[in-house]
């Protein structure tokens, strides 16, 4: 009769919240989220083999709530401008602090490979099929990179952006999809 599993993968990536949110997303790394959680480094890699794994653990975890804005808005198999303008709701009202931990732990590790290339290919998701020779195609486009570069700005300190201007620019967005 096998143990019973003891390590719970969410007081895990609790401990690497902690961690990142004390010492900075630099210092996440198996063995400090192993003393972060009191527990070997073989039992952090028994729930995450990599690093990797633990930071797209995060990743996922903080992204759960853009996520369902964003399933919410864009509905059943969006076409390529429907998925921007769900793409500008869902950041425009995600959480600041999930916003926050995300703009910092992909700004620190958007620096590997793997990464990088799962990061650019979460961006190509969202312009995918967008036709830019068609003024709907523009917008799109124009609204896609204009909440990204508010989005940077905001969150890594770039920029002060208040809540209430925050608000505003998104709602100029969506207007200028047509979505408000």
């Amino acid at each position: 009769m096998s143990r019973p599993k003891t390590i719970d993968r969410e007081k895990i990536l609790d401990a690497a919240e902690r961690l990142m949110t004390t010492r900075g997303p630099f210092s996440l790394s198996i063995g400090a989220v192993a003393k972060e959680a009191g527990i070997t480094k073989g039992g952090v890699q028994y729930s995450f083999p990599t690093k990797a794994a633990l930071v797209d653990a995060l990743f996922g975890r903080w992204g759960a709530g853009y996520e369902a804005i964003f399933q919410a808005a864009a509905g059943e198999s969006p076409d390529p401008a429907a998925r921007v303008w769900a793409h500008v709701q869902a950041t425009g009202e995600s959480d600041e602090v999930s916003n926050a931990r995300t703009a910092s732990l992909g700004a620190a590790l958007l620096q590997t490979p793997d990464q990088l290339e799962s990061t650019r290919a979460w961006y190509a998701s969202r312009l995918q099929g967008l036709d830019p020779a068609t003024e709907a195609g523009r917008k799109a486009r124009l609204a896609f990179f204009a909440t990204e570069g508010v989005y940077m700005l905001r969150f890594f300190g770039l920029m002060a952006v208040s809540q209430q201007e925050w608000e505003e620019v998104f709602r100029d967005l969506q207007e200028l999809l047509g979505g408000s």
